[in-house]
């Protein structure tokens, strides 16, 4: 029979792991500071954006991250860590992360990856500037639609002037 901690070790690896290949992204952040009310709403804020927190020993991260190919991210890992698992979209992961940085100090971006991108603190902020999936998609349908609605209105002028040359004829003629 295993020990408790051993099977708590393989059970939180193996988490990690599922959880790596079912996100988009992940995130690791250091929470030395917070208190449990403000990790509690950390975790409100990141479930809004379907993303949640996960606080491991940081030796079950690194082994964990290493059989996932993040080595680069296992530098990262050391003090009081938590893994932000961002399943659908990562900018509204990084837009919740970097909100609740700007009222508690205490927390620090280390880094993360985008699916096999790795990230730096100034990656993720600049990710959480960015629009929402859904007002990309209209900006590139207005994009598109641009030189077509152009087309349109320019030869709709043409017609326009065609129409008032002709009315001035006539009332040329009329005269």
């Amino acid at each position: 029979m295993k020990k408790l901690g051993l099977l708590f070790k393989e059970t939180s690896g193996s988490r990690i792991r599922s959880s790596l290949k079912e996100s988009n992204a992940v995130f690791i952040i250091k929470y030395s500071g917070l208190s449990s009310p403000d990790l509690s709403s950390l975790r409100k804020a990141l479930k809004g954006s379907a993303a949640n927190l996960f606080v491991v020993k940081n030796s079950v991260a690194r082994r964990a991250f290493k059989d996932s190919g993040l080595e680069p991210l296992v530098e990262s890992i050391e003090g009081p860590c938590g893994l932000v698992f961002a399943k659908e979209e990562p900018v509204g992961a990084s837009r919740a992360l970097c909100n609740f940085l700007k009222e508690h100090e205490q927390l620090k971006l280390e880094g993360g990856a985008l699916k096999d991108k790795f990230l730096e603190k100034k990656d993720i902020e600049y990710m959480a500037r960015l629009p929402f999936k859904e007002v990309l998609r209209a900006q590139v349908v207005m994009a598109l639609n641009s030189p077509i609605s152009g087309l349109v209105i320019t030869l709709n002028q043409i017609l326009a002037k065609f129409v008032y040359c002709l009315e001035q004829i006539k009332q040329k003629k009329t005269n």
